[in-house]
């Protein structure tokens, strides 16, 4: 029995396959561009948060490592990313609706914003701080006294890094009155 493949379907195959390779470049080309700090701070309300960031450790430090929006709040799995990449929709959607576009409506929804940021830290064990500090990797012998005996206790205590380092890349957000 001969097999035979027909010009139009060997052609259409091999338009499917080059689409197919052509839809692939183009998302993980497209999921690149977006997880880069340009493009995140390209919306105005980001503006104030990239303000902070430059004066943050992770923007300048000893070390020479400067730490991107993307490498906080995106994963690297492809899954929670994608997972991420949908809800980051609402903060481009509330930026064009005008609900975050002056810094005095973000600072008035910035205590549930952060809250949302931390919650999700907390429950994915700060999985994308983990991805530069690890129990495993930190010299609890070179830290000075204090940073030692915390880290120490935090690791024993199972806590995880958003518990004590709330604020370390952005300013804390002023708690409302009217929350506990």
């Amino acid at each position: 029995m001969k097999f035979r493949v027909s010009a139009k379907r060997l052609g259409v195959t091999a338009a499917v396959f080059a689409a197919g390779i052509l839809f692939t470049f183009l998302f993980n080309a497209g999921l690149a561009y977006t997880n880069t700090t340009e493009f995140c701070t390209s919306c105005h309300s980001m503006q104030w948060n990239k303000a902070e960031w430059e004066d943050s450790m992770h923007y300048s430090n000893y070390s020479g490592v400067r730490v991107g929006c993307a490498d906080c709040h995106v994963p690297k799995q492809f899954f929670p990313k994608m997972y991420a990449k949908v809800m980051a929709y609402k903060d481009v959607l509330h930026e064009i609706l005008g609900t975050i576009d002056t810094q005095e409506k973000f600072e008035a929804r910035r205590w549930e914003m952060a809250n949302r940021v931390w919650a999700k830290m907390k429950a994915t064990d700060s999985r994308e701080c983990r991805n530069c500090h690890s129990w495993e990797a930190m010299a609890l012998d070179e830290q000075d006294k204090v940073a030692r005996k915390k880290h120490g206790r935090a690791r024993d205590e199972g806590k995880t890094c958003i518990d004590c380092h709330k604020g370390v890349a952005h300013e804390l957000p002023d708690k409302p009155e009217d929350v506990q």
